[in-house]
């Protein structure tokens, strides 16, 4: 079960989680295979994370799909976060874009 922000409570729903993914891939380099792996890692980890009562959190399935868009690909993750997050204006969503890259150019010099 899948434990919304509201409260209530929903099975978890492997489609729409996948539905979620290719909104964010959509024109994206990425293949279907790549989006089952994804999704098959995220189920797992749900299944170990709510292993004794069955129940997860929606936020922390977001999160996991948030780490592996960031992973695979950045303008996957900007897509997802800016619904996942819903930010409230441009200056939320550049100040997001900055972070991107300020991580990215830190990775750059670490290479």
């Amino acid at each position: 079960m899948v434990i919304k922000t509201s409260g209530g409570r929903e099975p978890f729903d492997r489609e729409k989680l996948e539905r979620g993914i290719h909104q964010a891939i959509r024109k994206r380099p990425v293949g279907r295979e790549r989006v089952e792996e994804i999704v098959n890692q995220i189920e797992d980890e749900s299944m170990i994370v709510s292993r004794a009562s069955h129940e997860i959190p929606s936020q922390r399935l977001g999160e996991m799909v948030l780490t592996k868009l960031y992973e695979l690909d950045r303008v996957a993750y900007v897509r997802f976060a800016s619904v996942y997050r819903n930010y409230e204006d441009v200056k939320e969503f550049v100040s997001e874009i900055e972070r991107l890259k300020g991580s990215a150019e830190h990775q750059e010099k670490d290479a």
